[in-house]
């Protein structure tokens, strides 16, 4: 049941394979879910997780006792992002909920502080990017130290074994880099640790007391989509077939 006394969020992030919804009562947590890829790691930010969604507003008690939807706005997957942040946008626009954009590794980050370990230290989110890089930043007790930045392992693992002590890192880049982040002294949360994964309860509680109009939600993607690079690399090889042919 919603706190009469509080805000009542839907949250919900699609930056990685595994999307997250929420909905939180002021400092209640009334639901959170995660929507797993199928088989083989394919995502399922589409019906499935629309379903899951209105399941939870109904235990909210409906879309009317909503006040605000937060919505991770990355960086991490390209087309989960669009759709998350469509998915948010239209909700608004159609119910006049006002919406709040959140940082997905603010989110991760936020997540990664809810373990004993992380006490007191700088912490390290780590998104995997694929191409063998990881979208990464750098907090400490709640404030962030570096703006997101996009990066291969080796200019990763420098920068944060450059730190005064060396930072708590987690989440999908962390696992995917956890190797070379170890051998520089770099501490992982443990592989099977759920707070690998950015909470939407986190995106619900960092969304609070913010307030945007649908159209000024954007995706961070800190580099171009794998689509538009494929789209130039197939327009350069026929080009250069054309002018073979001539």
């Amino acid at each position: 049941m919603a706190d009469p006394t509080g805000e009542v969020i839907l949250g919900l992030d699609t930056s990685t394979e595994h999307a997250a919804i929420c909905i939180v009562s002021g400092d209640s947590l009334l639901g959170e879910r995660w929507v797993e890829p199928v088989a083989g790691g394919r995502p399922r930010h589409g019906s499935a997780m629309l379903t899951e969604l209105e399941q939870l507003v109904a235990v909210a008690g409906g879309w009317p006792q909503i006040d605000l939807i937060a919505v991770g706005v990355g960086p991490g997957s390209f087309t989960g992002l669009r759709i998350g942040i469509a998915t948010a946008r239209a909700l608004a626009q159609s119910t006049g909920i006002p919406i709040a954009a959140v940082g997905s590794l603010d989110a991760l980050a936020a997540t990664i502080a809810t373990r004993p370990e992380a006490t007191e230290r700088e912490l390290a989110p780590i998104i995997d990017a694929r191409r063998g890089e990881g979208f990464f930043s750098l907090w400490s007790g709640g404030s962030e130290l570096l703006d997101p930045v996009v990066a291969g392992p080796e200019e990763l693992v420098a920068a944060l074994a450059a730190r005064p002590s060396p930072p708590l890192a987690g989440g999908s880049g962390a696992l995917r880099f956890q190797a070379q982040l170890e051998a520089a002294g770099i501490a992982v949360l443990d592989p099977g640790a759920a707070e690998h994964r950015p909470s939407a309860a986190a995106i619900c509680r960092l969304g609070q007391a913010r307030g945007d109009g649908p159209e000024s939600i954007e995706p961070i993607y800190l580099r171009r989509p794998d689509a538009e690079l494929w789209r130039e690399r197939d327009q350069g090889r026929r080009e250069a077939r054309g002018s073979s042919g001539g």
